[in-house]
């Protein structure tokens, strides 16, 4: 991104970010759980200029607090705990994968503070969200020979144990898999981290979670889009079976993207958030 360091005040310390941009004000929420933010931090240039963009490390990882809770009430929390920091009163939210599975949770949970919400393929919501097909898909696009060591440790990770740099070794073995041609993947960012108690905890609290949020789906007011790449291995079922349910959602299907949608087709997300905008 990078742009202005912020600390907001939450419960056993605070959570650190960065804000750039003026214009409508926009939260971004990464993906994970308990990975860094900071591969978000093209996303301001792709939405382009009109925008405060406002990206915050969700808590277990530096510069954040390291402590949880990690459930998804906390997460929530977080979200409005950054808007009071800075006096927005109503936000658009952009999520990516499990940030946009928190999106979700958001525009039941605090729509009074959103002015729409942008998915970019994410986590789904209705039946198990899409994981099976998404593990299924990441263990197809990953090379043989790293295969085993990559679901051994990822599941170690979702377990709670393991190091960081375990879930480190998994994620670089699986990384390209996350692109639609692995081949011509956007290498994985030198500073990434992982939180693998953050990771293991959210798991945890959404999964508990998801029927009831499916069931709520039909109430959400808020405006809703989604952006899904046709060549992701999150199916873009997870995208349209939660846009059927909430009012007046809506798809856009990306050909020849995967699951990083703005680092492998300029203008996509851009071009959604103008229409989400335009729609409110």
């Amino acid at each position: 991104m990078y742009g202005e360091a912020f600390a907001a005040a939450v419960e056993g310390g605070h959570l650190g970010g960065w804000a750039r941009g003026d214009g409508e004000p926009v939260l971004l929420l990464h993906g994970g759980p308990g990975m860094a933010a900071t591969y978000l931090s093209s996303l301001p240039d792709e939405l382009g200029t009109g925008y405060h963009c406002v990206l915050f490390q969700q808590r277990g990882l530096t510069p954040s607090t390291l402590d949880g809770p990690f459930d998804l009430a906390t997460a929530l929390a977080d979200i409005v705990a950054v808007l009071d920091h800075f006096g927005i009163d109503k936000t658009y939210l952009i999520g990516h994968s499990w940030g946009g599975h928190l999106a979700m949770h958001a525009a039941v949970a605090i729509s009074d503070r959103l002015k729409g919400v942008l998915c970019l393929d994410p986590l789904g919501a209705v039946g198990d969200g899409g994981v099976a097909a998404f593990e299924a898909e990441m263990a197809a696009r990953t090379p043989e020979e790293v295969r085993a060591r990559a679901t051994e440790l990822d599941d170690r990770a979702m377990r709670g144990e393991g190091t960081e740099a375990d879930a480190l070794e998994s994620l670089r073995m699986v990384w390209p898999a996350y692109f639609a041609d692995p081949s011509t993947a956007t290498p994985m960012p030198d500073d990434m981290q992982l939180s693998v108690t953050a990771y293991s905890g959210l798991w945890e609290s959404l999964v508990a979670a998801m029927p009831e949020l499916a069931a709520a789906l039909p109430t959400v007011t808020v405006p809703m889009g989604f952006v899904a790449g046709a060549g992701s291995p999150m199916p873009v079922s997870a995208s349209i079976d939660v846009a059927e349910r909430v009012p007046g959602a809506w798809v856009d299907v990306v050909d020849g993207v995967g699951h990083m949608l703005w680092m492998e087709q300029a203008g996509c997300v851009r071009a959604a958030m103008r229409r989400l905008v335009d729609a409110g």
